[in-house]
């Protein structure tokens, strides 16, 4: 990894951990919110958003997903992935306020996001690229993490090469460029005990593909 400084507003630098990843561009702010603002927001999201648990198609089988999720954005960013359709709910303010902020970090728009509530150690996120037709062919994905801990594992599509990631509250992980295109990235189960924690994956949608 190497560390990059850029500026954010009022010439306050925050510090771009860049992973060494051929074929990618990936960017950890590992402070991106404060440890207040992290909890507030946790706190706050935890208990406003529409959860639900979906049903998921592989392989000709029907499984519960394993973990909560909700589908926030404007009214145009529908989305669609392992045979799901989404039809976003209005943003929260809570929502709008951090993806403003993210879109000010990332220098992009933002006109949706998907928020994943894992609640134990038990839920977790198969392997997968956010791929879709309607992000465009080098998405700009914004992930921003709250309460517990959790490890993204990313894999090489081509290569197999493997690479971890712890994700802290409050940090901000930026995924562009090829990077779907050649990585895939996960979130396994814990076996130990591990409390919530909240995923924002903030992305851009394609209406009219």
């Amino acid at each position: 990894m190497q560390q990059d400084l850029f500026t954010h507003g009022d010439d306050q630098l925050e510090t771009c951990i860049r992973l060494a990843m051929p074929d990618a561009d990936v960017c950890y702010y590992p402070d991106f919110l404060s440890a207040d603002q992290a909890q507030h927001y946790f706190n706050v999201i935890q208990d406003s958003l529409l959860w639900h648990q979906e049903q998921i198609s592989l392989y000709g089988k029907t499984f519960q997903m394993p973990r909560l999720q909700a589908w926030y954005g404007d009214k145009e960013a529908r989305y669609s992935y392992s045979n799901l359709n989404l039809t976003p709910n209005v943003w929260t303010a809570e929502l709008l306020s951090l993806k403003q902020r993210c879109e000010q970090q990332c220098a992009a728009v933002f006109n949706s996001v998907l928020a994943n509530l894992y609640r134990d150690g038990q839920d977790s996120m198969g392997k997968h690229a956010d791929d879709e037709a309607e992000l465009g062919q080098q998405p700009v994905i914004a992930s921003l993490s709250l309460g517990a801990t959790r490890t993204l594992l990313f894999s090489h599509k081509e290569t197999k090469q493997s690479m971890k990631l712890p994700l802290a509250a409050g940090s901000l992980l930026v995924m562009k460029g090829t990077t779907q295109q050649f990585w895939l990235h996960a979130i396994a189960k814990r076996k130990t005990a591990v409390a919530g924690r909240i995923n924002l994956t903030f992305r851009y949608i394609y209406p009219d593909i």
